[in-house]
């Protein structure tokens, strides 16, 4: 069967860039050809917003001193190649993609199903044309139409009636609907009246063995610590908090990530390392202090202890949902954590037997 993805375009997200390839491995193991539907990361403002946007940044700048780019397009399209430059070689290495400027001029090209997930791309803030998302750009085509691990991101509601009408009737639509929090099946059955499955982040369907022998085969160096902060967004707050734990510990702290968000850092702060490098972090690591999902499934893929730290902005239903299920606690020694691993490999085999009912194998 052929077989595209549809997630969050793969920009420089580390979490991102692997459950992409996670899904695309593990469906590829189960015999199918697999692409990755993805869109160029290129900023273009319409030439009807040109003459209202410029006046307005420029007001905001130099009258108002907000601390802006007039012309944030043009600067993002020179300095992303950069900044991307690691990251990209990742996903032009490992990934299949099908690369489309708009979905709307997407065709079906010999496509037998569209899997759509994982991560947050059913979250408007995230994925604002929110209806492709269900696949409305491909609504009269004959395919096979799953929802694999997908994400609201939070266990509130943010859409407007209009969407949540559109993209319910899109949604029936679908063969199989599985998503990535446990309050994602509550807010599907209350919005969409659809019953969806609750499946594991495609990243933990894969086992250790599988990342370490990415950073082996690119022979990324040893990490420069011991204490490893992979933090989205940084404040004053949370960096008394790492200083506090690296003294308590005795660990030397290193990060994996750079100022990548930031367009105010200096260009050469913001390349992001390679993602080899990244998961090398949490192989090296003794301990690791984050705010982001996907870290904590890497902490715990290869059983480190770990502190999550507060991210509201960025969603903190999908970690406490993540905990929950596997009964992890904060701090704990997790290579002693026998439970957690037998939760773990029991909802592997469920999610596996998901997609395996409404995909199969090939023989």
């Amino acid at each position: 069967m052929r077989i595209g993805i549809l997630t969050l375009p793969l920009h420089t997200n580390y979490g991102g860039i692997l459950q992409a390839y996670a899904l695309q491995t593990v469906l590829e193991r189960m015999g199918h050809e697999v692409v990755v539907i993805d869109t160029p990361n290129v900023h273009r403002l319409s030439l009807w917003k040109k003459p209202i946007a410029y006046p307005v940044r420029l007001v905001k700048k130099y009258i108002l001193g907000k601390n802006i780019k007039v012309f944030s397009e043009r600067y993002h399209n020179a300095v992303y190649p950069v900044i991307s430059q690691y990251t990209q070689l990742f996903i032009d290495k490992y990934i299949h993609r099908r690369e489309v400027a708009n979905l709307a001029e997407l065709k079906k090209d010999g496509l037998d199903a569209i899997v759509v997930g994982s991560d947050q791309i059913w979250r408007p803030l995230y994925y604002p044309n929110i209806e492709n998302a269900y696949l409305g750009f491909a609504r009269n085509w004959k395919i096979r139409r799953i929802a694999y691990a997908t994400s609201f991101g939070t266990d509130e509601w943010e859409y407007t009636s209009r969407q949540t009408e559109k993209c319910g009737d899109l949604l029936r639509l679908f063969d199989a609907v599985s998503v990535r929090e446990a309050s994602g099946v509550d807010l599907c059955r209350g919005h969409f009246g659809v019953m969806a499955e609750h499946v594991l982040d495609p990243t933990m369907l894969l086992g250790p063995d599988d990342y370490i022998r990415l950073f082996e085969t690119a022979n990324t160096p040893r990490s420069a610590g011991t204490l490893l902060v992979y933090v989205l967004d940084e404040t004053p707050e949370k960096a008394d908090q790492i200083d506090r734990i690296a003294h308590e510990k005795g660990l030397v702290p290193f990060r994996v990530n750079s100022k990548v968000e930031s367009m105010n850092a200096l260009l050469n702060e913001r390349i992001q390392p390679p993602v080899e490098q990244w998961l090398r972090g949490f192989y090296d690591a003794d301990f690791v202090i984050t705010d982001s999902f996907h870290a904590c499934v890497f902490s715990i893929l290869f059983k480190k202890p770990f502190k999550v730290l507060e991210n509201k902005n960025r969603g903190n239903t999908r970690i406490c949902s993540l905990l929950e299920k596997l009964d992890v606690k904060e701090s704990e020694n997790m290579a002693e954590n026998t439970e957690t691993y037998n939760v773990l490999a029991k909802w592997r085999s469920v999610s596996n037997a998901y997609l395996q009912k409404f995909i199969g194998y090939v023989e």
